[in-house]
């Protein structure tokens, strides 16, 4: 398990309670909050691992990198001779729905399991605060991660998983992304020391609100929405469209 919020995050400490009793569990995490780093590693400096706890079926350590270097760090060092069988990231502080699994780190997390041919999901919820309560998504995953182990993914495909922030579910939906755009991302200040500085923040909005068989629509409606997401990004039906055309010199 790894996620982008911190390995002391209340998200990854509820997933952990919410399958101790199902697997055996090595948690590799960084030691802070690492949104928005989607699948960057660190190639300038060196990373460090830390044992934070270790009891019968469960370790959990802390790097001082990026998700995905997390995960290269216990593939390399903890997995020496096998796989694990499921990578999982979350549960996230926030959704991962729409254009969000491109900047998520939680979703990279998953992608880097998917691109080591491990069967990987990611959990999120929408509610960015730290006291989130995660437990209406205990059967949901639960769920996922019992039909996973049992049935595996496709290749090069891993899952993404978005509930909403209520008590209680209308039912999942397997969705499509949605079209949304970020806005108002950046905001400038001016520092007493004479220069600019700026934030990031941003405004979402979703480009197609009413179209039902998106994950925006699912989570905004109540449903638990689950997205398979590939690796491979190719677009198959331009790509014969290109064959047709002469870019010979």
């Amino acid at each position: 398990m790894s996620n982008d919020d911190g390995f002391q995050a209340k998200g990854m400490r509820s997933l952990v309670d919410m399958l101790r009793d199902m697997a055996d569990i090595i948690v590799c995490a960084p030691d802070g909050p690492r949104s928005g780093y989607a699948l960057a590693f660190s190639a300038n400096k060196p990373l460090t691992l830390t044992l934070r706890r270790e009891e019968p079926g469960l370790e959990v350590w802390s790097s001082n990198g990026t998700p995905v270097d997390s995960l290269k760090l216990a593939l390399n060092q903890f997995f020496t001779d096998r796989n694990p069988d499921m990578i999982i990231a979350g549960i996230n502080h926030g959704d991962n729905a729409s254009v969000n699994v491109h900047y998520s780190g939680t979703m990279g997390v998953a992608m880097e399991g998917c691109m080591k041919y491990i069967p990987s999901v990611a959990f999120s919820i929408c509610d960015y605060s730290a006291d989130a309560d995660f437990s209406p998504m205990r059967p949901i995953v639960r769920r996922v991660v019992r039909r996973i182990l049992d049935e595996g993914l496709p290749e090069g495909v891993c899952l993404n998983v978005n509930c909403p922030a209520i008590p209680s579910y209308k039912g999942i939906r397997m969705c499509r992304m949605a079209k949304g755009t970020w806005f108002n991302e950046c905001v400038k200040e001016h520092h007493p020391r004479g220069y600019d500085y700026f934030w990031m923040v941003g405004e979402y909005k979703n480009d197609e609100p009413d179209q039902e068989d998106t994950d925006n629509w699912a989570i905004n409606h109540g449903y638990v929405a689950i997205t398979p997401t590939r690796v491979d990004v190719t677009h198959y039906e331009y790509l014969e469209e290109l064959r047709k055309m002469n870019f010979d010199f």
